[in-house]
C-alpha cells in the first residue's frame, strides 16, 4: 500500500546489514525508495553518511520515513523539528527482524494505518499506542479514505467520552465497521451539514463535485456567493465536496482559485474535447458556450465528467450575471479524482550547497514535486531528495530554454521544480521565467496553457548571504550586487554601475567575476573602486560556499589578483569604513553602521 496520490512518497531508512533484508520487504511492500547507511548497507536507492541528519533532512522535506533501526535513533534526529502532530510527517520505526512495527509520529494521519499495512506484509505486530485504536480498534480521527471529518477538534472528547464507557450511536453508514448501541457518542455520516460536539462527530462522504464556469476576470464573491446558495439548496455539506472542476481555459481564473481554496479542496481541470464528451448527459447545452470554448457546456460538463459514468447531476448549471455552478454526484466517495490538476511551477532556491543551508519550505517544495528541472550539478546537490524523481538536466548556458521547458511541463498539470542555486531571484531563473510569462507566444513567449499555471517563489540563502555569514558582518551597513557578466548586460551598463556604486561608498559583492573568457572586469573594478577607498580595503574571498571544498581568504583591496578568482567565487569588497577584526579563530570581517560614534560619545560623557 502507497500512501495515496498528493501525498509525498515514504522513504526506508536501511542502518545495518542486518536489517536491509527487512528494509527492501517493506520498501517493496509500500512502493517505496531504500535509503541506506553508507558503508553499512550494500544495496540501496541512495545513500547517506549521517543517519541523524538525514532523518532530520527527510522529516524537514515532510517525507513520512519508515526506519529500520531502533526508535531512538529517529526521534533523536526529528525531534528539534516536531512542531504540530496535525502537520508533522509519518515516523515509523521497525526492528531488523521485521518483528516489530511501530509508528512514532503521525498515528491519527496514516502512520497506524501505515504501520499495520506493513506489519500484515510482514506478518508481525504493529504496536500502536494511540487509545482509540488500542481500546477499540479505531481511531475516529482518522476515517477511510474519501470521508472528511467536519469537526476534528471534538474527536479528542468523543474519544474519552467513548474510553470512559459511553457507548456508539451509528447514523448512516459504519464506516468504522463499530458495534452500534442505542446511546453514547454520535457517529452521523451524511452528505448534509450536521452540527458536531463532543459527543457527536460527524462526517461526510466526499461523492461531490462543483462544476464551474465563469466570465473573464470574474468577481471571485459572485462565484463563492452562488456556490453557498448551490450548496445550501441542495443541502449538502461543504466537507462533502471532494474536489472543483472547470474547463482548462479558465485555469487561471481568480473566481476558480479563490474557491477552491477556500473550500480546501483541489481544482481540477479537462480538456473542452473532454467535457464535449459529456454533452448527451448535459441538461442545458450551449451552442453559444460551444462557439466559445469549444464544448456545450462547461458547469455541467466538467461535475459530470468528475464523477464519472455512473455519476448524475445533484444540481443542474445555475447562472449569475458572471459565473455559473453546478453540482455532480458520484455513487461512492471520489477517492482517485479525474481531470488534472492546474499545473504548479516552483521556482527554488537550495542555497550555495549544504543541505543544513536549505530552507524547510524548499525541501518540502521539491519533495512534493514530479520533476527536477535545472542545471545537472545544482540537481546533485540535493542528494536523496533528488532520487527517484524524474530529472530534466540542463547545461550552462541554456538558461532559457531550462524555463521555457519547466513551464511547458507544469502546463501538462505537473507539479514541477526548477532548481537554482542561491536564492531563485538573484541573478537566477526566477526573473526569467516572470519574462517569458510576460510575453504572448508570437512574442517568443510561453504558450497559453504555460501562462495559466501557479508559479510558486519560495526564498533560498544566497551565495551573497552565506560569503557575508562566513567573514562576520560585511553588510552591517549600506551594499549592493553587481554581476560582472557581460553576456547579457552591455560592458558599458557594468562599467556605469560600479563607478556609481564606488562613489556611494557601498560595500559590493561581485556575483559571475569571471569565466574561461572574460578576465578584465574584476580587474577593471579594482582599479575603479581603488580610486575611491583606501588600498587597504579588506576584500573576502568565498569559494564553493556550503561545500566540502570551502576555501575563505581576504586580501587587501590592492592585492586583489584576478587569477585566484573563479566562477564559483563570490567577491565581496568593504567600503571604506569596513574592517578585519582579529580574532581567536582568526580575521572576521564586518561594517560598522555608526555604533561607535555613540559608543564614543557615551564613554565622552562618562569621563567628563
Amino acid at each position: 500500500m502507497a500512501l495515496k496520490s498528493g501525498s509525498v512518497n515514504p522513504v526506508v531508512m536501511a542502518l545495518s546489514r542486518s536489517g536491509e533484508p527487512t528494509a527492501h520487504r517493506v520498501a517493496k511492500a509500500i512502493g517505496a525508495q531504500v535509503h541506506g547507511r553508507k558503508g553499512r548497507v550494500d544495496a540501496a536507492d541512495a545513500f547517506f553518511g549521517n543517519a541523524l541528519d538525514h532523518a532530520r533532512e527527510l522529516f524537514a522535506a515532510g517525507t513520512p520515513i519508515v526506519g529500520v533501526c531502533a526508535s531512538g535513533i529517529l526521534i533523536r534526529g526529528v525531534a528539534p523539528l516536531l512542531a504540530d502532530k496535525r502537520t508533522d510527517p509519518i515516523v515509523i520505526s521497525v526492528s531488523d527482524d521485521g518483528g516489530v512495527v511501530v509508528p512514532l509520529l503521525g498515528g491519527h494521519r496514516g502512520a497506524n494505518r501505515l504501520a499495520k499495512q506493513i506489519a500484515d506484509d510482514l506478518g508481525s505486530v504493529a504496536a500502536v499506542t494511540t487509545a482509540g485504536d488500542v481500546a477499540m480498534g479505531v481511531a475516529l480521527d482518522e476515517p477511510p479514505l474519501g470521508y472528511r471529518l467536519a469537526n476534528p477538534e471534538d474527536a479528542k472528547g468523543a474519544m474519552a467520552e467513548m474510553l470512559g464507557g459511553a457507548g456508539v450511536r451509528v447514523t448512516g453508514e459504519n464506516i468504522f465497521d463499530i458495534e452500534n448501541d442505542d446511546t453514547g457518542v454520535d457517529l452521523i455520516v451524511s452528505d448534509a451539514p450536521v452540527e458536531g460536539s463532543e459527543t457527536t462527530l460527524v462526517y461526510h462522504p466526499q461523492r461531490f463535485v462543483l462544476g464551474l464556469g465563469c466570465a473573464r476576470n470574474a468577481d471571485p464573491a459572485e462565484m463563492w456567493e452562488q456556490v453557498q446558495t448551490v450548496l445550501r439548496d441542495a443541502g449538502v455539506a461543504e466537507g462533502a465536496i471532494a474536489a472543483v472542476a472547470s474547463i482548462d481555459l479558465k485555469g487561471d481564473e481568480p473566481a476558480m482559485i479563490e474557491t477552491a481554496k477556500r473550500l480546501g479542496k483541489p481544482l481540477r481541470l479537462f480538456t473542452a474535447a473532454e467535457l464535449e464528451a459529456e454533452t448527451p448527459r448535459l441538461q442545458n447545452p450551449s451552442d453559444v458556450v460551444f462557439a466559445e470554448v469549444g464544448c456545450h457546456g462547461v458547469s455541467e460538463g466538467a461535475a459530470l465528467a468528475s464523477v464519472g459514468a455512473t455519476g448524475s447531476l445533484r444540481v443542474a448549471k445555475t447562472k449569475t450575471a458572471n459565473v455559473t455552478v453546478a453540482l455532480g454526484e458520484a455513487v461512492e466517495p471520489l477517492i482517485d479524482l479525474q481531470g488534472r490538476s492546474r499545473g504548479r511551477l516552483s521556482i527554488v532556491g537550495i542555497g550555495p550547497g549544504q543541505a543544513s543551508w536549505r530552507t524547510p519550505e524548499v525541501s518540502r517544495l521539491v519533495a512534493d514535486a514530479e520533476e527536477l528541472v535545472g542545471y545537472g550539478l545544482y540537481i546533485d546537490l540535493l542528494g536523496p531528495l533528488a532520487i527517484g524523481k524524474t530529472r530534466s538536466d540542463f547545461p550552462l548556458g541554456g538558461e532559457e530554454a531550462r524555463c521555457r521547458y519547466a513551464l511547458e511541463q507544469a502546463a501538462l498539470g505537473k507539479n514541477v521544480a526548477l532548481v537554482c542555486s542561491g536564492d531563485a531571484g538573484i541573478y537566477a531563473m526566477g526573473a526569467l521565467v516572470f519574462e517569458l510569462m510576460d510575453r504572448g507566444e508570437d512574442e517568443m513567449g510561453v504558450s497559453d496553457a504555460a501562462h495559466r499555471v501557479e508559479v510558486v517563489c519560495s526564498p533560498g540563502v544566497s551565495a551573497l548571504q552565506g560569503a557575508a555569514a562566513r567573514a562576520g558582518a560585511p553588510l552591517g551597513h549600506d551594499f549592493c550586487a553587481i554581476s560582472l557578466s557581460d553576456l547579457l548586460t552591455p560592458r558599458d551598463d557594468i562599467l556605469r554601475r560600479l563607478k556609481t556604486a564606488a562613489e556611494g561608498d557601498f560595500v559590493i559583492a561581485f556575483y559571475n567575476p569571471v569565466s574561461k573568457t572574460r578576465r578584465t572586469l574584476l580587474a577593471e573594478a579594482r582599479d575603479i573602486l581603488l580610486k575611491h577607498r583606501p588600498a587597504d580595503t579588506p576584500v573576502m574571498l568565498a569559494s564553493s560556499l556550503g561545500r566540502p571544498e570551502e576555501h575563505v581568504r581576504y586580501r587587501r583591496l590592492d592585492e586583489l589578483e584576478v587569477d585566484e578568482v573563479d566562477m564559483l567565487t563570490v567577491v565581496l569588497v568593504g567600503s571604506s569604513n569596513s574592517k578585519l577584526a582579529q580574532l581567536g579563530e582568526g580575521p572576521r570581517m564586518y561594517t560598522p553602521r555608526g555604533y561607535a560614534r555613540k559608543i564614543d560619545g557615551d564613554l565622552s560623557e562618562q569621563a567628563s
